[in-house]
């Protein structure tokens, strides 16, 4: 399979993205690197990089950001980072994205435990994570030639520990091999319209 890894070589990507090269031809995309660029913020920025890219059998997001900071110091333009990022960033990959997926192809977007299991600091996180959830459930109804949406959503990874465990006291971390293969669910697996956790 030609599969596009969005955030390629991100803390999750570079595992993903190693992972998948073992039998499939990878292309990453990244924002200032990466095979091809694109600012998944700007929609003009995906369509050029799927018509640099050309047709693909797997899309894989595992990129987008979201302001965390405490509620009450949280501006409209706060959570606007998250929307246009994380939510719509994802969305538009796959709403411009579907010209450019074979049939029987895939979207892979990625969330995290924020959706279901919220901690202090992470309100714009938490309601973006909720939105593509629900998103992923309304799009693969409408998916057409057989392409497939999922998203994975992981709690704290292994490799993000030293970077996040403030955030997330008494989490167990999850070891990268799960959530690598919750990707790989999702890209060679039959199943669409998921939210594949990897909290345990």
């Amino acid at each position: 399979m030609k599969v596009l890894i969005v955030g390629g070589d991100g803390t999750i990507g570079n595992k993903v993205s190693g992972h998948f090269s073992k039998k499939h031809e990878v292309i990453i995309a990244e924002r200032t690197s990466g095979d091809v660029t694109v600012d998944i913020v700007d929609s003009n920025s995906i369509e050029a990089m799927f018509a640099t890219v050309g047709a693909v059998d797997a899309v894989v997001c595992i990129a987008g950001e979201a302001k965390w900071d405490a509620f009450e110091s949280l501006t409209e333009d706060d959570f606007h980072i998250g929307l246009r990022s994380k939510l719509m960033g994802q969305v538009n990959l796959v709403r411009i994205g579907r010209k450019f997926v074979n049939p029987g192809g895939s979207f892979t977007l990625s969330t995290g435990i924020l959706a279901d299991h919220p901690v202090a600091m992470t309100t714009s996180a938490a309601m973006v994570n909720g939105g593509i959830h629900s998103f992923v459930k309304a799009a693969c109804l409408e998916l057409k030639n057989g392409q497939r949406i999922n998203v994975v959503s992981s709690g704290l990874v292994e490799d993000a520990v030293e970077k996040y465990e403030a955030y997330f006291p008494g989490h167990n971390p999850i070891p990268m091999h799960k959530v690598v293969n919750g990707y790989v669910k999702s890209v060679e697996g039959a199943g669409t319209g998921q939210v594949i956790r990897i909290y345990v």
